[in-house]
């Protein structure tokens, strides 16, 4: 055997050498360590979640305490508009004539909901329930009110109709 041949088997062995050494070794060893970097961000996740659960708790009590304060109940905003109306209706010497259907206005990402009702009665209770539809349920606008004084034939009494109409985004 040559000196040029020896070289070249010691180089030609030196690389397969470096190449079982990365396939059984090396490649192990990143694999591993990328490995062991994915669990200590899992761990950095699992250790902050006593206190996320404390935050979400928190989070959870106050908006619940924010529908209760509002009035905001677990069915239809059409439905816990209408229980308010009537409700306020009652206690203040008020008739709901009509409660229309929704329109529902559908462009991109927003929804706009506008519901329209009827109410008779003496003009300050018809104020007070739209201070009241509001400041104090944050159901959504007042965006239109008008009254007409009608007049029944019946009785020759007059009475005042106010149709108000609210539009709520959501």
């Amino acid at each position: 055997m040559t000196n040029t041949l020896k070289n070249r088997l010691l180089v030609g062995g030196f690389v397969i050498l470096l190449f079982l050494c990365y396939k059984f070794a090396i490649s192990n060893t990143f694999s591993l360590k990328a490995e062991h970097s994915k669990l200590l961000k899992e761990q950095k996740i699992f250790e902050n979640t006593p206190k996320q659960i404390a935050l979400l708790k928190k989070k959870e009590q106050y908006y619940d305490s924010l529908l209760t304060k509002y009035k905001i109940g677990g069915t239809s905003l059409q439905n816990n508009l209408l229980n308010t109306v009537t409700t306020f209706s009652k206690n203040h010497d008020l008739k709901v004539v009509d409660f229309l259907e929704p329109h529902v206005y559908r462009e991109k990402s927003l929804t706009v909901n506008t519901y329209w009702f009827s109410v008779e009665g003496h003009f300050n209770n018809i104020l007070q329930l739209i201070y009241t539809l509001e400041q104090r349920t944050k159901y959504g606008e007042v965006i239109s009110v008008s009254y007409e004084k009608k007049k029944n034939y019946r009785t020759g009494r007059s009475y005042l109709q106010a149709r108000i109409m609210l539009q709520s985004f959501g």
